[in-house]
């Protein structure tokens, strides 16, 4: 199933694609869906309102999680243009909810700098709250997968060695359009090409097949540090060719459209504005 988070003109709305239709799931959002038991089952089986798929408004999948954790350095070839050895442990950071918007909202580039970044990832949705997770369960708390867009100030990340504060920009991070049940991209560790396109040049271009850590890996260690509750988002780090790496290098300018896709996911088609 493809799931999504609508808005309406009654507030938001958790939804299921249904050809050229979004049908309401009964649920504000895919976080309150989530949080059910038998969720799957009764997103399988809702008959609500539909919605067009055309000229839909998408929320970020998940509006409000608890937390969001997003992985460093995870793709060979980014570690290697950034000349870093392979880790032998995920690099983790925070992001919080005020970070995200919808797939298809413009990103307003904050005045406070001139190196706006692009980084297309893999985002893990969790669907079951786990700790201290084993293997089959980490896979069992899988609810699925969605495309983010991990917007980063450059300037503001590499003022210290901490990333964070380069990373959490209010509204600058689009997640969806849709959380993709894992069913329907070939298991908990999809092989799927990954792409950044900038006005029409690809600018990034891999495979989640070679993660360095895998999702389930992930769920695994992240549940070991903290309770991964329904809804919470992880994102899987970026593959190479971030605007930062090139030479010359080059940054999101007011005007342009940056797509993140991932293959069987969909895409964040986002237009840079002035913030």
């Amino acid at each position: 199933m493809k799931l999504a988070t609508l808005r309406t003109a009654d507030g938001t709305r958790a939804v299921r694609l249904d050809g050229d239709l979004l049908v309401d799931l009964g649920y504000a959002d895919l976080g309150e869906l989530f949080a059910e038991d038998d969720w799957l089952g009764k997103a399988a089986t809702a008959s609500g309102t539909a919605y067009p798929v055309e000229g839909a408004d998408f929320a970020p999948v998940v509006p409000n999680p608890s937390k969001v954790v997003c992985v460093g350095h995870n793709y060979t070839n980014h570690i290697k243009e950034m000349g870093r050895e392979l880790p032998s442990h995920p690099t983790l950071f925070p992001k919080f909810a005020e970070t995200l918007i919808g797939a298809n909202d413009d990103i307003a580039k904050p005045a406070e700098t001139g190196t706006l970044d692009w980084e297309v990832e893999l985002a893990v949705v969790i669907g079951k709250q786990v700790r201290r997770a084993d293997e089959q369960q980490a896979a069992d708390a899988i609810a699925g997968f969605t495309v983010m867009n991990d917007i980063s100030l450059r300037d503001w990340q590499f003022r210290t060695i901490e990333w964070t504060q380069g990373k959490i920009w209010e509204a600058t991070t689009p997640l969806g359009p849709y959380v993709v049940t894992p069913d329907e991209v070939g298991g908990v560790r999809p092989a799927l090409e990954v792409r950044t396109v900038v006005d029409g040049e690809v600018m990034q271009q891999d495979d989640t097949g070679t993660l360095l850590f895998d999702p389930v890996f992930l769920v695994r260690y992240i549940s070991t540090v903290i309770t991964l509750k329904p809804g919470d988002v992880i994102a899987t780090g970026t593959p190479a060719g971030v605007g930062n790496a090139r030479d010359p290098k080059v940054f999101l300018l007011p005007g342009q459209t940056v797509v993140t896709e991932i293959a069987g996911l969909g895409a964040c088609t986002n237009k840079v504005v002035e913030g």
